[in-house]
């Protein structure tokens, strides 16, 4: 089937009607996407796992035991996001602009932890593993926005609590965080799109199963290669993310996409 979008028509009634029948999309973002905005990724061979253990820095456990060292390597990792040279690249703008031009709904769920979509203007977004620009209150459970270092000096902003704040990022072994409307969403899309993931860490590893249970889904992977479950997807592109997303947006937009 042949999705035809055309813009615009005859009063507000018709654009509402559009917009309610449009397929809905939902896009998978992970390190790949912004890489190229001078982002270090996690799981690349020469990535930031390569030269750091997992054990000490992103575990309930390890904060438990050296949260100085916690917080020190999430400081460096916000440090680096807020640098003047880290900007959204044209892979996050084409997201941004795919939001505002489709006229069904388009939720971008990132497995990424930077704020960079949210620079591009990408709105409906789910950060499923957190973000570093947040705080997270272990005293009262208050989640608030933080750009500066923290540390075990750091006062909750909600409750005082000294010495209680964490980053707001998932770590390994605890839940990613709106699971439910994020499978709400595979169930119903009729198009799923996985940009700039390794394929290989679940839960998001598994969307493209998710989406394409019951055959109604159209899958798309858009990569610099091929992800280990790239046989999944009946339709893929690889290349740099600031190439291959908005060439494929500018496709979608301009004649929809096959299914």
């Amino acid at each position: 089937m042949i999705y035809c979008i055309t813009i615009g028509g005859s009063g507000m009634l018709a654009s509402a009607m559009v917009r309610r029948t449009a397929p809905s999309i939902v896009i998978l973002t992970g390190a790949g996407i912004s890489k190229e905005s001078g982002l270090e990724t996690f799981r690349d061979p020469d990535g930031i796992w390569s030269r750091v253990r997992i054990e000490d820095v992103a575990t309930p456990e390890a904060f438990a035991r050296d949260p100085a060292l916690v917080h020190d390597f999430y400081n460096a990792r916000r440090r680096a996001l807020l640098s003047p040279a880290v900007r959204p690249n044209a892979a996050h703008r084409a997201l941004a602009r795919l939001e505002a031009a489709w006229p069904g709904e388009v939720l971008v769920v990132t497995q990424n932890i930077d704020d960079l979509h949210e620079r591009a203007g990408t709105r409906n977004l789910i950060h499923m593993h957190g973000e570093i620009l947040k705080a997270r209150c272990l005293a009262c459970g208050a989640v608030s926005p933080w750009r500066t270092d923290m540390s075990l000096a750091s006062v909750c902003p909600e409750c005082d609590a000294l010495g209680r704040l964490r980053v707001h990022v998932v770590w390994f072994g605890e839940m990613p965080l709106e699971m439910e409307r994020i499978f709400a969403a595979l169930e119903t899309c009729g198009l799923f799109v996985s940009i700039g993931t390794s394929g290989n860490v679940y839960p998001a590893a598994g969307f493209v199963e998710e989406a394409r249970r019951g055959g109604r889904a159209h899958t798309v992977e858009l990569n610099l290669e091929p992800s280990q479950g790239h046989s999944l997807f009946a339709e893929r592109h690889y290349g740099p993310a600031s190439r291959v997303v908005p060439a494929f947006v500018e496709r979608i937009l301009r004649q929809g996409w096959q299914a």
